[in-house]
């Protein structure tokens, strides 16, 4: 299994507006991606995060490809700040464990 976790930070209301019209279009076409596993969303410390659990790197990177995902990357920095990070697992991560990963790689 491959788990990916992001967290973005919006800046100002700008950006709070650019999250919504770019990244949950995103999240929803997540969520019924090919070779998706667990798809879950959380919020903490002014990041909006999510964590994603998928089948393979390669069907995490085919989701990286697509449209509705592509569209929200191009806008990231307008959007906030934040970091991804992804790691091999054989167990799909609790909310705690995958942010203390991604905690270390920021």
């Amino acid at each position: 299994m491959y788990v990916s976790i992001t967290g973005l930070k919006p800046k100002g209301i700008i950006g709070w507006i650019r999250f919504w019209a770019y990244t949950i279009p995103a999240s929803k076409d997540a969520q019924n991606a090919e070779g998706i596993l667990h798809c879950e969303f959380n919020s903490r410390n002014g990041y909006q995060h999510t964590l994603t659990v998928w089948k393979s790197k390669e069907h995490m990177l085919g989701f990286l490809t697509s449209p509705p995902h592509l569209k929200a990357m191009k806008k990231y920095s307008k959007i906030g700040i934040g970091k991804v990070y992804g790691y091999e697992a054989n167990a799909i991560p609790s909310w705690d464990e995958a942010l203390k990963k991604w905690i270390k790689a920021i």
